[in-house]
């Protein structure tokens, strides 16, 4: 594992990609939580309904009642940013003592839609 900056980066994320993650709604239906920082779309993801709610309390949701998807991470990387439209990445627990950050470059979303990818600065696969 690895956390600020010390540890392997390839199994932190192959850990992610096997896990499964609580990705917050709108509503019942409604799209994913996301937020927009540098000119990345975060989709927000938590690692358990704990980290989920700490999150949802800050945003002003006094109840910590939110609809949710339980998702692997590779599915969420794989198809989840892709699908945002724009530069996206994956933002877990973001109001956690020990938030992470999946960036929208090869090796961790599908080249086409990473920054740094085949599709080249910003392009996303349509």
């Amino acid at each position: 594992m690895q956390y600020a900056g010390v540890g392997d980066p390839q199994l932190v994320l192959a850990e992610f990609r096997a896990g499964l993650v609580l990705v917050p709604q709108t509503g019942p239906d409604g799209p994913v939580w996301t937020g927009d920082q540098g000119g990345i779309r975060w989709i927000h993801a938590f690692t358990d309904e704990a980290e989920l709610v700490a999150f949802a309390r800050a945003r002003g949701q006094q109840s910590g009642a939110v609809d949710y998807l339980t998702v692997r991470g590779a599915r969420l990387l794989d198809v989840g940013v892709p699908a945002v439209g724009v530069p996206a990445g994956v933002a877990l627990n973001a109001a956690g003592s020990m938030p992470m950050l999946f960036p929208p470059v090869r090796g961790i979303v599908p080249d086409a839609v990473a920054l740094d990818g085949a599709g080249g600065a910003g392009a996303v696969a349509g």
